[in-house]
């Protein structure tokens, strides 16, 4: 089992801060975002990591990790990001978001998840979600799951906060033939798209610029069945400069610990 980290992105939302250093090397609780990453996944016995950098990628430089670099990134998302790190799949790959923090109890559950395809969702993010946005709306997707805890909707807008069954975090992890199948549907829709210059994942964007829950939605179109892995809380996002207010506020520091330990 291996991790690929996706640390490429520049972070424009946590401006200043994002200005001189990549998002992934901003500091909470005494940490940076991806040694924190780094820790957890080495405390799991996992020590095959590799991060995809791009923006200021010459500041990310931590031993015994290896490194592939996204050259287009300011012009390219998620996906591409993690394409570019395509070599590095193995028969059990995580893959996870650089602008968030788990405790080790999230990624074990992952690793024990013996599902081709195993999503992390947060199932108590709503009050999570209402701490850090007057309105929570603005910043949510859809998400919803079938009854054996398939993911049936992600990532679309919605707006009725009622439809939403849990929070898509950014980990996961894709094994055994998810491995062929997330290749086949990159490869196929890559050439749709420059054939036609209609992207399949996403008709309003471009295909470099696919977000990853589009290519997670395309793989549930394709009939794969993308298994919900329940938490509740036990992790932060760092997604603009009110986050980053938010948990380094001392008078809120109980508050912040509901949601996740830094000790853990």
């Amino acid at each position: 089992m291996n991790v690929i980290i996706l640390a490429a992105g520049e972070g424009k939302r946590l401006h200043p801060l994002t200005l001189t250093k990549p998002k992934c090397m901003i500091e909470l609780f005494n940490k940076t975002l991806l040694e924190r990453q780094i820790s957890v996944f080495r405390k799991c016995g996992i020590n095959d990591i590799c991060v995809v950098t791009g923006y200021k990628s010459e500041l990310i430089n931590y031993p015994n990790i290896d490194y592939v670099k996204n050259n287009n990134f300011m012009k390219t998302n998620m996906l591409e990001s993690l394409f570019c790190a395509v070599d590095k799949f193995t028969d059990s790959t995580i893959i996870s978001y650089a602008d968030i923090i788990f405790e080790q109890k999230v990624l074990e559950k992952l690793i024990d998840s013996d599902n081709d395809f195993s999503i992390i969702i947060d199932k108590h993010w709503e009050k999570y979600w209402k701490m850090r946005s007057n309105n929570p709306l603005n910043d949510l997707e859809s998400l919803q799951t079938d009854n054996d805890e398939n993911i049936t909707s992600i990532g679309e807008k919605v707006n009725d906060l009622k439809v939403i069954q849990g929070q898509y975090i950014g980990l996961m992890k894709f094994q055994n033939d998810a491995i062929k199948e997330i290749k086949s549907l990159y490869t196929k829709s890559k050439i749709i798209f420059e054939s036609t210059n209609e992207n399949p994942l996403n008709h309003n964007i471009s295909f470099e610029n696919s977000y990853m829950t589009d290519f997670l939605r395309g793989l549930i179109n394709n009939g794969q069945k993308l298994k919900a892995i329940n938490i509740e809380n036990s992790w932060l996002e760092l997604d603009n400069i009110d986050d980053y207010n938010l948990y380094t506020n001392k008078e809120l520091k109980k508050q912040i610990l509901e949601y996740y330990d830094p000790n853990d």
